[in-house]
């Protein structure tokens, strides 16, 4: 049986080949189709849809991740700054403590009892901030250090209870206590409270500059917004539409989101750096003087205790003083009007007349005069001269950490608030766009 013959078209092109061409047709490629995509009307919006519905929503993702990021910052900034001043009122309960302890040790025999009562709510009020303070300590080993100044405490408690208890039954030896005890202060707890104050400082500063770095991430929220434009104007000048409502409804979703998220992080980093420069600067300032001043009181009446060899104590004294001053001064510069470091200002250089006036009795061989006045408590005294002092400092301690506190806090709430605010109107304003673009794309289907 013969086969069936196979008839071929000459004219034909071979399976394979482009006709016209005699070479072989190249599969496409998903760029080629890609490209073939984007030369059509359909193509290209559908890429437009994509970029609109990806800037509104990096600028809910950006502007939620700055509010977010810098309310963190500022929660750290304001948590931290509370801490720094917990320990320095610590270590201004502990020095206030001794120079209460010391000023009654000139008495001699039992030391009147308001004394007593000072020294022991200001030694109470330093046990139980040591545990707080532990417990909220962020720092690696700060825990431990203040573990450590809490059985130093102790220490220090049992050496003047034995100065104390020498002392009343008129043993020179209890002078000796005394000494011990405040060497053991100032050698061994308060440079570790220092140290603590210092790394809790540093972190404070780092707080705030996390919240300066948030506003890195506002480029992304205005090329966002960019973004967004270029669409609605590619889209107006191809359909010859100047207003498409699901493009404009984004258009308004994402302005008011970014600029309330904008507004959030710039506020915040103003506020930040304000309250840096103003009522936490003066905070410090005034609590390092407070711890200054109420340590030279622990030297004028170690000078006297001494009974013409306290020359040294003397100048410790002055140096404290003068360091003192200094901060008050830096505390005035930092507050908005200068009106409350003012004050402890005067009350430090009415104290220091007095301490005058105590020097020259005793160097006029009228020890005894010197310690009468040292001690006294009457209006005109130079220790209602420091008592003064000593109320109005903690007082505007007091009141700008807790302006510092209270502005931080504000400020983060309000960044937290913006990251939300940005966040939902972006999705908003992504679904929208959406909406608004498919609504052009259904008339080339």
């Amino acid at each position: 049986m013969t086969a069936p013959l196979t008839t071929t078209n000459p004219g034909a092109p071979e399976p394979g080949l482009a006709a016209g061409t005699g070479a072989a047709t190249a599969p496409a490629t998903p760029g080629s189709r890609f490209a073939a995509g984007l030369a059509t009307t359909p193509g290209r919006l559908a890429l437009a849809t994509a970029v609109a519905v990806v800037a509104c929503l990096l600028l809910g993702v950006t502007g939620f991740l700055a509010g977010n990021g810098q309310s963190a910052a500022l929660r750290d900034a304001q948590r931290d700054a509370a801490q720094l001043v917990g320990t320095q009122e610590l270590r201004n309960d502990l020095v206030s403590a001794d120079a209460t302890a010391t000023n009654a040790f000139l008495v001699g025999g039992l030391e009147p009892a308001e004394a007593r009562a000072r020294y022991e709510t200001s030694l109470s009020e330093a046990a139980q901030a040591v545990p707080s303070l532990a417990a909220t300590v962020r720092g690696d080993g700060e825990a431990a250090d203040l573990a450590a100044v809490s059985d130093s405490v102790q220490r220090y408690a049992g050496l003047v209870e034995s100065a104390r208890a020498n002392n009343r039954q008129g043993f020179p030896v209890g002078a000796a206590y005394l000494d011990q005890a405040s060497s053991a202060l100032r050698d061994e707890v308060l440079p570790t409270i220092d140290e603590v104050a210092v790394s809790t400082s540093e972190r404070v500063d780092a707080d705030m500059r996390s919240v300066a770095l948030a506003q890195a991430l506002l480029l992304f929220v205005l090329l966002a917004l960019v973004a967004l434009g270029a669409v609605q104007l590619w889209l107006a000048r191809r359909t010859h539409r100047v207003l498409n409502t699901g493009l404009a409804a984004a258009s308004a979703a994402l302005l008011v989101g970014g600029v309330v998220v904008t507004a959030a992080v710039l506020g915040g980093n103003g506020v930040a750096r304000s309250v840096a420069s103003g009522p936490y600067a003066a905070t410090v300032a005034t609590s390092e003087a407070l711890s200054l001043a109420t340590d030279a009181k622990s030297m004028e009446s170690f000078t006297l205790i001494k009974r013409g060899s306290g020359g040294e104590f003397e100048e410790s004294y002055q140096t404290s003083v003068a360091g003192a001053r200094d901060l008050l001064g830096e505390a005035e510069d930092a507050t908005a009007n200068g009106s409350g470091a003012t004050d402890s200002l005067s009350l430090l250089n009415a104290w220091d007349e007095k301490h005058a006036e105590i020097r020259a009795l005793d160097d006029g061989n009228d020890w005894d005069a010197a310690v009468q006045a040292a001690t006294s408590t009457a209006d005109d005294s130079a220790g209602a001269a420091f008592a003064a002092f000593s109320d109005r400092a903690h007082a505007e301690v007091e009141a700008t950490s807790k302006d510092a506190v209270d502005r931080l806090g504000s400020a983060a709430t309000t960044a937290q608030v913006a990251a939300w605010i940005a966040l939902v109107l972006g999705v908003a304003g992504a679904v929208a766009a959406a909406a608004g673009m498919n609504v052009r794309l259904k008339e080339y289907r």
